[in-house]
């Protein structure tokens, strides 16, 4: 049972790379099969299609990204800490490619072209994520860290946009700096208690 699951997880960490390179469209059990080196046949026999392995994919960077975010808040008590690691965890993802590209990012450009149920994982990543952002955010006003111009949910989108905009322009470009560029003055603004 162990080399199931030991197969299931190259399945879906290739898959990962394949999507996060190309999007959901720019790759095929053809090409997981050359580089996990299995038959296509034992790859449909883990996932029977293509969104059925997505969704898989997704459920996992979704528990993945819950444990990253509930980790950020038992190091950092302070919200602003909270949300500065998590710009640094993106900023040092852009610049070294120490971790892997947001997937759901890369899927979210192709919500239109995704099967619903791929569709639906994706979205809840994205809830759970201004859900997060929200509550950090709420608890850095409430601390007297944070001044806000919108509601804590409204901000929480537009930060949540400002971030993952920030990534794709970055990764554009080949320039890490530019993720830095645009969601520093973001952070700055929330930061500005004095206003």
């Amino acid at each position: 049972m162990k080399s199931m699951a030991s197969t299931s997880d190259k399945i879906l960490d290739i898959a990962q790379s394949l999507i996060v390179a190309g999007g959901y469209n720019g790759f095929s059990y053809a090409d997981i099969s050359a580089a996990v080196g299995i038959r296509k046949a034992s790859i449909h026999h883990h996932f029977p299609t293509k969104a059925d392995l997505v969704s898989a994919l997704v459920d996992r960077y979704i528990k993945q990204a819950q444990a990253g975010l509930q980790s950020l808040r038992e190091q950092a008590a302070s919200p602003a800490d909270q949300l500065q690691f998590y710009i640094d965890y993106w900023h040092t993802c852009i610049r070294d490619a120490s971790q892997p590209f947001c997937v759901c990012a890369m899927l979210a450009s192709e919500m239109q072209m995704l099967p619903e149920e791929v569709a639906f994982r994706v979205r809840t990543h994205f809830q759970n994520l201004a859900g997060w952002l929200t509550s950090v955010l709420q608890a850095g006003v409430e601390q007297g860290l944070f001044q806000l111009d919108k509601r804590p949910e409204e901000q929480a989108q537009m930060l949540m946009a400002s971030v993952h905009g920030a990534m794709l322009s970055a990764r554009a470009f080949g320039n890490a700096g530019v993720f830095i560029a645009v969601v520093a003055p973001e952070f700055a603004r929330l930061r500005s208690t004095d206003r």
